[in-house]
């Protein structure tokens, strides 16, 4: 009888639920477009990211609304309509970044987050771009900051997808103004 008892109020009382950790690591493709901004937009004109690969380390569980993240991303551009391009038409450039920040979940679903983002960028073009518009010395090669704002979104399976829009090589280097759309697998 004790023991029926003791199911019984096991039952009926409320116990405190446990927070489902969500996946850490994401690994997927992202594509999206770029443009030069300021004066930079002279130089480099606008174009694409056809392609690109990003890693993402984001421990988080569902009882907290806050996270860390920590991203590595690889992207190949194609620029058109900038000057800097003398040789050829198209600028073709390789991005090589890695970045940490936060992310936030201002809503009730655990599924949707904000994220912010900052980190070191690698730039490489297949031309050499003048750093000022009266600048002798070109440059192939340039490393800066770079930081992004972005919604991350858990799918169902085993699926995220997040949308970027990326400023980078602060301070140094050809200025772009990016946004980025990548979709990938989740896991532990």
């Amino acid at each position: 009888m004790r023991a029926l008892a003791a199911a019984i109020v096991l039952c009926v009382l409320p116990l405190p639920a446990a927070a489902e950790p969500l996946p850490s690591g994401y690994i997927g493709p992202m594509f999206g477009g770029t443009s030069g901004t300021g004066a930079d937009n002279k130089r480099l004109g606008y174009g694409v990211i056809p392609f690109g690969l990003q890693a993402a380390w984001q421990p988080t569980t569902t009882e907290r609304p806050y996270g860390w993240t920590v991203r590595w991303s690889t992207m190949f551009g194609r620029l058109y309509n900038g000057n800097a391009a003398k040789i050829d038409d198209l600028l073709l450039t390789v991005q090589m970044d890695v970045m940490v920040g936060i992310r936030y979940r201002p809503w009730a679903t655990p599924r949707r987050y904000l994220t912010l983002r900052g980190g070191g960028e690698l730039l490489r073009v297949n031309q050499p771009i003048p750093q000022t518009s009266d600048d002798t010395m070109t440059h192939r090669n340039f490393l800066g900051g770079v930081a992004s704002i972005g919604l991350d979104q858990y799918l169902p399976g085993s699926f995220m997808m997040n949308v970027d829009v990326r400023y980078g090589l602060i301070g140094t280097g050809p200025e772009q103004l990016s946004v980025l759309v990548g979709i990938g697998f989740t896991g532990p």
